[in-house]
């Protein structure tokens, strides 16, 4: 495989460098200097960002864009094979590379790279750590999966020897991540139209594991079954945390304000800390933030930068993102699209003030659907009323034989209100009919479910 060297500054191409991963990464070589150019269907505005810091970007995708000064190519996995531009990169015979392979690469030219991985949380995670390196003298360079507020943006691009990125477990891309701090936050079965079933999917996170350098640290959650067997023969130092006990740091002297905010003491090997202020809601986030903590302390941060990253961030965006209110209703958007994170979200709602909790829901994949059926519908019956929404089916076609009606038929049997309503509009229309004075509306899901509030607040 090519490998990237910082002191070498190349040009790089990247084939569909609109999207929000594919620019980042963009970004972060225009930082270090390379020369860099690309192409997408069309323009927006990462791509126009893009291009005022330098890159030269084509519109749309063509066979000439594959030019004789390019020494690297880059692509997605959403280029199909039959793409006129991927085609004349194959052709070229000039070294390509994955966008997580890219990922890995860059990584690589980092003394202190910092991966979090997991099924959960990892935007989350990934910028609570990242809140608290911005407090330091360090300037690390970020890539995460969503907008965070402190940087206005999903990269940044600093002068350390810090790099911090979210692991996708997906396709195994993140087997091309060779960190030195590994952060492992759950293991639950997800994505099985890739891994199958959840023995493929563990052993995927173990090999993870591997990854982590000899003279690195991988921090992991007690939680997860069988913890050991990502652990045993690991050269690496192995931290644990958990919210039960048990582990190398925990929790104690949990509190929450009137928004649900958690304040707790950590307990470090031992000894206990300072108290803790947290700015997001959910026994989840206790646990997100139990990670960060052990790996800043473990990289030599001071424990008063640690408090004051935590007490300042206030979440990433669609992560029980705060969007406004509606007829005297607080509109609440989060990304959870999977049974676990739906119990973890409802649970951090039950803090929140409110007389009623209303999710919009939209379920995320066909697989995924099919796979949780009743996990869905248990978790989301924590609610006093679900409105389901048609499936987002993403990537996936519509060949499964299952619906949305599937879940809310399943939640009726369990004693909640529920209505199938299918489109957005019938949602809105709903909820303008229904919602009342001090309700929790929470749309819900990883596709565009957060049209739906942001269309009746903007009414």
């Amino acid at each position: 495989m090519y490998k990237l060297n910082f002191d070498n500054k190349i040009h790089v191409h990247f084939i569909g460098i609109g999207g929000i991963s594919m620019s980042g990464l963009a970004e972060i070589l225009l930082g270090a200097g390379f020369t860099i150019s690309g192409s997408d269907r069309e323009c927006s505005d990462l791509t126009k960002h893009l291009e005022a810091l330098g890159a030269k970007v084509s519109y749309p995708q063509a066979a000439a864009n594959i030019t004789d000064d390019i020494d690297l190519i880059v692509y997605t996995a959403a280029i199909a094979d039959d793409n006129p531009e991927f085609v004349a990169a194959k052709a070229s015979g000039k070294p390509m590379l994955t966008r997580a392979e890219l990922l890995g690469e860059i990584m690589a030219n980092y003394t202190r790279s910092i991966t979090v991985s997991g099924t959960h949380g990892k935007t989350t995670t990934t910028s609570m750590i990242s809140q608290i390196l911005l407090e330091t003298a360090e300037d690390p360079t970020i890539s995460v999966g969503g907008i965070l507020d402190a940087i206005h943006s999903n990269v940044h691009v600093g002068d350390s020897d810090i790099f911090i990125t979210e692991a996708c477990e997906y396709t195994n891309s993140y087997h091309s991540f060779f960190p030195k701090y590994n952060i492992i936050l759950n293991v639950e079965a997800d994505h099985l139209d890739f891994f199958k079933n959840l023995e493929n999917y563990r052993a995927s996170f173990k090999k993870f594991a591997t990854n982590t350098s000899a003279d690195g640290i991988l921090i992991i959650n007690n939680e997860i079954e069988d913890v050991k067997y990502f652990t045993e023969g690991l050269n690496c130092k192995v931290i644990t945390y958990s919210l039960k006990g048990d582990a190398d740091i925990v929790p104690t002297d949990i509190s929450y304000n009137e928004k649900g905010f958690a304040s707790f003491v950590p307990v470090y090997n031992g000894k206990s800390l300072d108290k803790v202020n947290l700015n997001v809601p959910g026994d989840h986030n206790i646990s997100n933030a139990l990670s960060a903590i052990a790996l800043c302390l473990e990289m030599g941060i001071s424990y008063d930068h640690i408090k004051a990253g935590l007490a300042k961030f206030g979440g990433a965006h669609r992560r029980f993102e705060l969007k406004g209110t509606y007829k005297g209703a607080t509109v609440v958007d989060d990304y959870a699209h999977h049974p676990t994170e739906i119990k973890a979200s409802l649970s951090a709602a039950a803090n929140y003030p409110h007389n009623r909790v209303v999710v919009c829901f939209q379920p995320h994949t066909y697989t995924r659907t099919l796979s949780f059926l009743d996990d869905f519908a248990e978790a989301l019956s924590a609610a006093d009323v679900v409105l389901l929404a048609d499936i987002y089916a993403a990537r996936e076609p519509d060949v499964y034989g299952v619906s949305s009606k599937d879940i809310a038929d399943r939640i009726e049997k369990l004693g909640t209100e529920v209505h199938y309503l299918g489109s957005f509009d019938a949602c809105e229309k709903f909820l303008e009919k229904n919602i009342v004075n001090n309700d929790l509306l929470i749309t819900m899901g990883a596709g565009n479910v957060y049209l739906v509030g942001e269309n009746l607040l903007n009414r």
